[in-house]
């Protein structure tokens, strides 16, 4: 008896799918239109809005970078943003990672009040606090002026350690009851089990912290007036406002340090984009 075979029928349900790409595909170029016109127009000797100019074949120079370099210092303010940078990353990473693991591995009194209290810092916006961190840094302390007054205020952050909590939350608890069978402090767990498991967690929270701080100009602009210290988003800010009307291609100038500015991030989330993914929770466990 003979079988017979059916054709599948992929034009009526392929539809929906190409519309899907389609859109999706429309929204990437949206998306990645402005950083394009961001970085044609950090090379281009006149940059236009003009339709014409989008894909431009001539006109290329590095004039824009020259230019913005000798008004503002761009490699000192870059080095000021990495520092200032550098140092909220550092603060972050170590005290997520040990909060976050004591929030969700560690039974202590208090635990479920003080994770109460975290998520209603995360409600108050930053905007709210700096005049009285202000007068606590720079008045107090005497801190104005210096790259430790502006690290501290984000030196600890609250989205951090949520993010490090739900994750070590996710990771079995029969690793971490071995591990403390066998003798193994809190501590050594942290390092040699659960931190190698968070790697995700580790990328994600490296490239969102580094984006705030990173493009952060109030409250820099706010505790040191010193010019050498100031990072690269506050002298941008500075020249846009105060010296880009005298310079002999403005925009040009403008685009080339926001691509400056833009570039470290690229390359920061290109270094990192191999990690995020899901890790294998299920490593250490038997059967």
């Amino acid at each position: 008896m003979a079988v017979k075979q059916h054709k599948p029928t992929t034009g009526r349900h392929d539809t929906p799918k190409r519309w899907l790409y389609f859109f999706l595909a429309a929204a990437a170029v949206a998306f990645i239109f402005p950083f394009y016109f961001m970085v044609v127009g950090a090379f281009q000797e006149n940059p236009t809005n003009s339709p014409s100019e989008l894909f431009p074949t001539s006109g290329w120079t590095i004039d824009n970078f020259i230019a913005i370099n000798s008004r503002i210092d761009l490699g000192g303010s870059l080095l000021n943003s990495l520092i200032f940078t550098g140092g909220v990353l550092i603060g972050t990473l170590t005290f997520g990672l040990c909060a976050g693991y004591a929030l969700s591995r560690l039974n202590w009194r208090g635990r479920g009040a003080v994770f109460t209290v975290m998520i209603g810092v995360q409600a108050i916006p930053f905007q709210l606090l700096m005049i009285p961190l202000y007068v606590q840094i720079a008045r107090t302390y005497g801190l104005g002026d210096t790259y430790l007054g502006m690290i501290l205020p984000f030196f600890i952050n609250t989205t951090a350690v949520f993010i490090f909590r739900q994750f070590f939350l996710s990771l079995p608890e029969s690793l971490f009851e071995a591990a403390r069978i066998d003798g193994a402090g809190e501590f050594r767990i942290l390092l040699t089990i659960a931190l190698p498991l968070v790697r995700p967690a580790i990328a994600t929270t490296t490239l969102v912290t580094f984006i705030g701080p990173w493009n952060e100009f109030l409250w820099p602009f706010l505790i040191t007036k010193d010019s050498s210290l100031q990072p690269l988003a506050v002298t941008l800010a500075n020249y846009i406002s105060n010296v880009s009307k005298t310079a002999p291609n403005p925009n040009g100038a403008i685009l080339a340090g926001a691509a400056a500015l833009a570039f470290p991030v690229v390359i920061l989330f290109c270094l990192f984009q191999r990690w995020f993914r899901p890790s294998d929770m299920s490593t250490g466990i038997k059967g």
